[in-house]
């Protein structure tokens, strides 16, 4: 694994503006097929910041390349501010070169969403059957997709969409106190769900007022969402009924994600 890494990192060195001397050494976080993403800093040591980097793609032809990977970073970069201006929760821009394939954010702390989620669970295998009631309301979980709802809600209101809602597209950004009343398992439940729903990973999003593409949007984070946590389906509904409260629009938008919800049924049938 040590050699594939060392590997790695020959065919695809970082970027030049992570070997400035203001720059912290670079931690690789995460690798994909289009990207790297670094944890270093931004202007001053104590600033942490993420790094998005897209290296050259040696099975492409580089000029193609280099225009695929300019428009990519700059139309993500466009959407970001966008959002942000506009006080969606999404990571700030503090630079962005996007002939030299690299885009800096900021840093968001905490866990995605999907692991708070699978925390608060308690990670019980699948086969004990538990599932979570629709009606549980007022709990931790149900008060945390209705944060999610809010966030996918003042999204779309901008008129962006963002092409790959998962939960692990989704930072929880803990809160700086309080705490709940109960005892000390339960608090820590409830503790794995405490935040602010942030959105990330813009890769695939686009600016849009079609409320086709807003209901696809939500019905990708819906399968998404009964594929990785199967046992809180039902909890779906909350998403839904904060995106009601929060996007004034929604009306139009939940309908035509029933007719989005049937083309689906039907090609599930056909296979």
């Amino acid at each position: 694994m040590a050699a594939a890494d060392a590997a790695g990192e020959t065919q695809f060195p970082p970027p030049k503006v992570l070997t400035y001397p203001a720059s912290a050494p670079p931690l690789l976080v995460t690798q994909g097929a289009e990207g790297r993403l670094y944890k270093t800093t931004h202007l001053l040591p104590d600033r942490p910041c993420a790094l998005k980097y897209r290296p050259p793609k040696p099975y492409r032809h580089p000029i193609l390349d280099a225009r695929l990977t300019k428009a990519r970073l700059s139309s993500e970069a466009k959407v970001l501010e966008r959002c942000w201006r506009e006080g969606v929760p999404v990571p700030a821009v503090y630079a962005v070169d996007p002939a030299a394939g690299w885009m800096m954010l900021e840093w968001i702390e905490g866990v995605p969403v999907r692991v708070g989620i699978n925390e608060w669970l308690g990670e019980r295998p699948e086969e004990d059957g538990v599932e979570i009631p629709a009606a549980a309301d007022g709990t931790p979980l149900v008060d945390l997709m209705k944060r999610v709802g809010s966030a996918v809600g003042a999204l779309h209101r901008t008129g962006v969409v963002h092409g790959d809602l998962t939960t692990s597209n989704m930072m929880l950004k803990p809160w700086n106190s309080g705490r709940v009343n109960g005892s000390v398992g339960e608090e820590h439940k409830a503790k794995a769900l405490e935040g602010d729903v942030v959105l990330i990973d813009f890769g695939l999003a686009t600016q849009s007022m079609s409320d086709e593409d807003r209901a696809v949007d939500l019905y990708v984070l819906e399968r998404a969402f009964a594929s990785t946590h199967p046992r809180a389906e039902r909890l779906f509904a909350a998403v839904l009924e904060s995106y009601r409260e929060t996007f004034k629009k929604a009306p139009s938008v939940l309908a035509k994600l029933e007719d989005v919800r049937m083309r689906g049924r039907k090609r599930s049938m056909l296979g």
